[in-house]
């Protein structure tokens, strides 16, 4: 179905996305966000990340309530029939679903009420505002750790009014934020700007997991293109923590 070995990748240690295991951010839960719109391109996402080398994929619909006011119930209730339509094909891959949640009022009221979907330890994925973060994210992440919950902040590297504010980012961890990098950023799915805050991310080693951010089949593809990039061969020598949720 899709071609992503034609041309094995000499520059890095990896062939595929095996030594991930796991995917920890993706829209596959169909038609309830703005990922997938229906169960066929599920699978035909599903069959991608199978074909590229992983176990596992925790799917991750967004929670933001203006746009996409899902619930803890309605991603479960997508979920179960998600894994009905898989049990009538040969798929092997784990599905799993947890929830990318926009860090506003809406969370806070979610956050107080517990009702958070998350994965592996307690690992809970939210995201930013792509304006600008929320004047109390301090108060919110220590919130968050006060639940027992483990916050990892997705994308850190999308978010261009924290470019190159070095200081920033060590202060979200050390408040105890887990990053998790977008490996599209890596190919400039996002402008360059970005491609070059994924990479200085990297450097710096404060990136604890890469993901996907899989939307769409052609999202698929382009990770096919990542394996066959030289931008790969800046993974190398990182240790991410996606297996151990094997």
């Amino acid at each position: 179905m899709f071609s992503f070995f034609k041309r094995r990748q000499e520059q890095s240690a990896f062939s595929d996305f095996g030594f991930l295991g796991v995917d920890i951010h993706s829209h596959l839960i169909p038609g309830i966000d703005d990922g997938v719109p229906d169960l066929e391109t599920a699978l035909t996402c599903l069959r991608a990340f199978e074909e590229l080398g992983y176990k596992k994929v925790v799917t991750t619909p967004h929670v933001l309530r203006d746009y996409y006011p899902n619930s803890s119930d309605t991603i479960r209730r997508g979920l179960d029939e998600l894994r009905e339509a898989m049990a009538e094909t040969d798929l092997t891959i784990q599905v799993e679903a947890a929830a990318e949640y926009l860090i506003d009022d809406h969370f806070v009221t979610l956050l107080k009420a517990n009702d958070l979907l998350t994965f592996g330890p307690n690992y809970l994925l939210v995201e930013l505002s792509f304006a600008n973060p929320p004047l109390n994210l301090d108060e919110i992440i220590f919130q968050i750790q006060t639940k027992g919950y483990q916050p990892i902040l997705a994308h850190p590297e999308r978010y261009l009014y924290l470019k190159d504010q070095t200081e920033r980012f060590h202060k979200l961890r050390v408040q105890g934020c887990l990053f998790q990098l977008n490996l599209l950023s890596l190919v400039g799915q996002y402008g360059g700007r970005v491609q070059q805050q994924a990479k200085q991310l990297l450097d710096d080693s404060m990136v604890d997991f890469v993901g996907s951010d899989l939307h769409r089949p052609r999202d698929a593809e382009k990770l096919g293109q990542l394996l066959q990039s030289k931008e790969l061969a800046l993974l190398d020598s990182h240790t991410f923590l996606n297996a151990s949720l094997l």
